[in-house]
Parts: structure tokens; sequence; C-alpha cells
């Protein structure tokens, strides 16, 4: 978890800082906005299910199908991995399922900010 607040302290910095002066609704809102047509946190739906994507192993999430292009790149979804994928995600991995672009450095460090912050599973009911 130390290793993800140092990468989300880099990648803020990168940004000027926004996301760290921003609340957490606000990466919640353009999560909703930017990603929730085909994701949501706690199940598959066109895309995998999001909570604990950052410091998952790519192409793990339980239960989805990816394509050929993700499960072919190792490692695990950092804060950086993400904003590349979210920059141009066929650029990222050509061939993949997903084509949407976060094209705005501030808004793809909010939504990453706000994925890291989420804990790994569920909360318990």
């Amino acid at each position: 978890m130390r290793r993800i607040s140092l990468c989300m302290g880099i990648l803020m910095l990168g940004t000027g800082g926004l996301a760290a002066a921003q609340a957490p609704a606000d990466g919640q809102a353009l999560y909703q906005a930017k990603c929730g047509g085909c994701h949501s946190l706690d199940a598959n739906r066109i895309g995998p299910a999001h909570r604990g994507v950052v410091g998952r192993r790519i192409a793990t999430a339980p239960g989805y199908s990816f394509s050929p292009a993700i499960k072919k790149l190792a490692g695990v979804w950092t804060p950086a991995r993400l904003d590349s994928w979210l920059q141009n995600p066929q650029k990222f991995a050509p061939g993949s399922k997903m084509y949407l672009m976060v094209p705005d450095a501030d808004k793809r460090a909010l939504i990453i900010g706000y994925l890291a912050s989420l804990s790994p599973s569920p909360p318990k009911r």
C-alpha cells in the first residue's frame, strides 16, 4: 500500500497536484461518468470489475474474459500504467476491447486516485 501511495504522489505531482486538492468525490463522479457505462467496482460487465485494480496483476479480474492483447501484458496495474492505459488504450495494448480514452491528465489522475483509494474487496455487510 505504501508503494501505491508513493506512486500516486508522483502521479499527482506530474499533474500539478490537482488530484491532491480535489475531494475523492470528484474522482468518483468522473469514474461514474467516464467508466461507469462499461465497468462496475464489484461486478464484471462489458469490462472487468475495478475494485482493487490498482496493484492487481494485469488480466486477473476473476471471471472476466480478457482479450489476447491484455493477456499478453505482464506485471500489475500501477498508477503510471493506468495513466498510460487511460490516455490511449489502443496504443497501450493494440487490439484490446477498450477504445474510450481520457485525454485530460488531471481527470485521469482523479479517476486513478479514486480507484487507488478503494479497499481491495467489497465492504462486508
